[in-house]
């Protein structure tokens, strides 16, 4: 729009010039500057400052869907597509994942478990199936490592453990947070990847003692723990993309702040629906399984 366009420039050129050369007259040009700006304009605005807050309550992690989903539980009836443009707008998006190595060993003469989950990620309620893996995250100490356990129902984080070596003590660490934190029923399923950490005699005692019932990846499959694969990319993105850690006593109260906090109690799940871990399990809990599961289309569909 020529309007538009002498708005910007006129800090440059005369407006009297932009005018001529444009062909259009300045009382116009005043007119339309002076214009309040459209109803729906005004609406935008406002909008805008409220994606703005809600993209910065996240730190920078929600991207419209989630920011939709943010909206409408503060009452604004506004569509998904409108949040896309508005957010394009002033430049908000969601932070980008990259790739990162894989840190299984799994080349080890200790017994691996069967293949008991077999991809099936969809169950009827918490503490049924849990899943568990191991990452890495860099400070200028040195690693840092994270074993986190995950119940498959809600996807919320039961028990977490960070320790600068990756030894059996690590994964036990984050069981027994998990075991004292949820007491589940006798046959729990856990399952892992085929690390040497949880084919540790003394990680497998821990699991019989419980009445756990133990499941391992094939070898070499990451999608057979997609679940979890799934939640350590997320952390890469949302925690320590951009994260330039000096300690690692730093690097530990920013992981407890972005998972008890942030992930299982604010966090959106595009597989719950939109819902926070600790939100679904309340519902599921209050309203029945039925209810739950009914407002996550891609749980019931066995989405990782």
């Amino acid at each position: 729009m020529r309007f538009a366009f002498i708005a910007v420039e006129k800090a440059t050129y005369p407006v009297r010039v932009l005018c001529r050369v444009l062909e259009v007259s300045r009382a116009g040009f005043y007119a339309w500057h002076t214009r309040p700006p459209a109803r729906r304009t005004q609406q935008d605005q406002r909008l805008g400052v409220e994606i703005q807050a809600i993209h910065a309550e996240s730190r920078q992690r929600y991207g419209s869907p989630r920011v939709h989903a943010e909206l409408r539980d503060r009452g604004q009836r506004v569509g998904h597509n409108r949040v896309a443009r508005v957010m394009r707008a002033h430049g908000l998006c969601a932070r980008r994942r990259r790739r990162f190595r894989i840190t299984t060993d799994s080349n080890h003469p200790l017994a691996i478990a069967p293949n008991v989950l077999a991809r099936h990620f969809t169950v009827p309620a918490p503490d049924t199936v849990w899943v568990t893996d191991i990452t890495y995250l860099w400070t200028q100490e040195g690693w840092l490592y994270l074993a986190v356990i995950l119940d498959l129902f809600s996807r919320a984080v039961v028990g977490w453990a960070l320790s600068a070596r990756i030894t059996r003590h690590l994964p036990l660490q984050a069981l027994t947070m998990a075991l004292g934190r949820r007491r589940p029923p006798q046959g729990l399923l856990h399952h892992s990847d085929r690390g040497s950490q949880y084919a540790s005699a003394d990680y497998r005692r821990a699991l019989r003692v419980h009445g756990i019932v133990c499941s391992m990846s094939r070898r070499g499959n990451c999608w057979d723990n997609a679940v979890a694969e799934s939640f350590f990319a997320t952390v890469k993105v949302e925690l320590a993309h951009d994260a330039s850690w000096t300690t690692r006593g730093q690097a530990r109260g920013e992981v407890f702040e972005y998972i008890e906090q942030f992930y299982n109690g604010q966090r959106r799940h595009s597989a719950l629906g939109y819902l926070s871990p600790l939100t679904f399990e309340r519902r599921w809990a209050t309203e029945g399984s039925t209810t739950a599961v009914a407002a996550s289309p891609a749980l019931a569909g066995g989405r990782p």
